[in-house]
């Protein structure tokens, strides 16, 4: 189904709500296909398809809203969707706050992001990538005895969106991956790490065997942990979870927690709220962008943002519903952020480590110790002790615990190791220091 069916049909189901007597209306319609394989022990160990389809209506009448759905694009089923949203709008509460974006801020220009690259790998071709990737972790060292697996997946779809201002835009898409996962095993103790290569174009992903080699690197080097002395250390974040990092940030600026007052950055606009080295900016037109978009989930256009300048809050992160709340305007963040760019400090990784000298590497992160509202941050965690800016042995079992107002402004510096995996792009982040528990 291509992006200019699905246009049709949402103008459809607009002119649909006008007919039943909508003030407004919107829709999304979209349509997607894809593929994932897995193998194990060089095995074929699952082979998926996947095709959706499906509608998504909202209906207002004056102040009060309605909402349906449905995954049947036929046209009785379309009409049953919007007379149910209908329906439901009736018997809501009036809401002062809901309604369209303002008719002045939708998008008009569209321009081509690069998002739609389809990869056509059928499946024998996608089992033999994945065998590749999982064969080259297994060699990676001879204590690598096992395997979760390795796998490759490819999606590509398209999606329109449109509301009864007579705004209509949507815009096809891609995502591919590459991924695996081993064990370790030495002195009855074992260990398991993964790695994974995503892009919009097949053609920027990491080859099978570089994601494999990752893998196993990233699995043998955990065995042989040792514990450390509980106390207050460097901690630098590896790239991966430094987004983690920020998109807890991210959350924090967003209209939906500033409204419900569960932030820990309430009233912050203007204020500083993170070290002077800190940049982060919004670019939605990132070319081949993982969160790149014209327009946001209510055709409001978006636009280049600094959201931190020198450690600063310059925005915030709205729709048209928490502008409101906020008695703010939208900022074309209705449903989240695009990508979030963080401006490295210039060092390399291993530039890091010497600037953090003795202190601690976290790789992984266990559990979901974060109170959004105070801002209070424990986290179960793993990774390397550090000395004199050598990694000098693994470690497990600790926890790691601040505050994330201390931890922002804490920052000592941001790498330029940045993997283009997600919309958060950052390299890792090292924070001054962090209270690190150990069971020694």
């Amino acid at each position: 189904m291509q992006a200019d069916q699905l246009q049709q049909i949402a103008q459809d189901i607009i002119r649909l709500t006008q007919t039943a007597g909508a003030s407004s209306a919107e829709t999304e319609v979209s349509f997607g296909m894809g593929q994932s394989v897995s193998v194990r022990q060089g095995e074929t160990e699952n082979i998926e398809y996947n095709r959706d389809k499906g509608c998504s209506v909202t209906v207002y009448f004056g102040q009060q809203k309605g909402y349906a759905s449905t995954s049947d694009l036929s046209p009785q089923a379309l009409r049953d969707t919007v007379e149910a949203a209908c329906n439901i709008a009736k018997y809501t509460a009036q809401d002062p706050f809901c309604g369209l974006a303002d008719a002045d801020l939708m998008a008009t220009s569209f321009p081509d992001l690069s998002l739609h690259h389809p990869w056509q790998v059928d499946v024998d071709a996608a089992l033999a990538l994945a065998k590749r990737c999982e064969s080259a972790a297994l060699a990676v060292d001879h204590r690598i005895s096992n395997s979760e697996g390795a796998s490759v997946y490819t999606q590509s779809g398209a999606f329109a969106y449109a509301n009864s201002h007579g705004f209509i835009g949507g815009y096809a898409s891609s995502r591919h991956s590459i991924s695996c996962s081993v064990i370790a095993e030495a002195d009855g103790l074992m260990q398991r790490d993964y790695w994974y290569s995503s892009a919009r174009d097949a053609l920027d992903l990491a080859s099978p065997e570089q994601v494999g080699q990752i893998a196993g690197e990233r699995t043998a080097r955990r065995l042989g942990a040792r514990p450390i002395k509980t106390g207050q250390y460097p901690v630098l974040f590896e790239a991966p979870l430094a987004s983690g990092l920020i998109g807890t940030l991210m959350s924090a600026i967003s209209g939906g927690n500033l409204y419900r007052k569960s932030s820990f950055l309430l009233d912050s606009l203007g204020q500083t709220i993170a070290s002077p080295l800190l940049q982060i900016e919004d670019h939605p037109f990132l070319l081949k962008g993982a969160a790149s978009s014209a327009f946001d989930s209510e055709g409001v256009a978006c636009q280049t943002r600094t959201l931190v300048e020198n450690g600063v809050l310059q925005g915030y992160l709205l729709g048209s519903y928490s502008a409101r709340k906020l008695g703010l305007k939208t900022t074309g963040n209705a449903g989240g952020a695009h990508n979030i760019l963080v401006r490295s400090t210039g060092q390399s990784f291993e530039q890091l480590l010497q600037t953090l000298g003795t202190g601690l590497l976290v790789t992984e992160l266990l559990g979901h110790g974060l109170n959004m509202v105070t801002g209070d941050y424990s986290r179960g965690a793993s990774g390397y002790w550090v000395e004199n800016g050598v990694i000098v042995h693994p470690v497990e079992e600790i926890t790691i615990a601040s505050n994330m107002k201390d931890m922002l402004k804490s920052i000592v510096a941001i790498g330029n190791d940045v993997i283009p995996n997600s919309s958060k792009l950052t390299g890792s982040i090292l924070i001054e220091r962090m209270t690190v528990a150990s069971s020694e």
